[in-house]
């Protein structure tokens, strides 16, 4: 919170967002909703790379929280793409998936959660990277 010195109020800072990119609507909907109910943190959720895109034009986010296997491009791929549009160059991620290449995430130094995960863990490796 910012201090006002001519009024002595605090100003609210900007909620925090999160673009969920993630194939499967169902677990897709439900980490939506638990950030939501669990965080301080707004989350928006895109089932493919191509939403996920369209997403960004609407509101950039603060941390791209990224399936690593989705049709058509893979999250790395749509990772790369992201980090290469204005202002989200530097924006964090966590990639999610049973099924990924750890060396090439390890090789890269980016964070991943493997599914299936306990929420509390996911909620926790969110706000470490979104907060850092």
């Amino acid at each position: 919170m910012l201090n006002n010195p001519t009024s002595g109020v605090k100003e609210p800072t900007a909620v925090k967002s999160l673009l969920v990119v993630e194939d499967d609507i169902d677990i897709g909907e439900f980490i939506v909703h638990a950030i939501q109910q669990e965080t301080r943190y707004q989350a928006v959720l895109a089932i493919d790379a191509f939403k996920a895109l369209n997403a960004i034009r609407a509101r950039k986010p603060d941390m791209f929280l990224l399936d690593y296997q989705l049709p058509g491009m893979d999250g790395l791929e749509l990772y790369n793409l992201l980090h290469t549009t204005e202002g989200l160059e530097n924006t964090p991620v966590l990639f999610m998936s049973a099924n990924f290449s750890e060396k090439e995430l390890d090789t890269l130094r980016l964070p991943y959660i493997e599914k299936p995960f306990e929420l509390d863990d996911l909620l926790k490796e969110i706000e470490n990277i979104i907060e850092a």
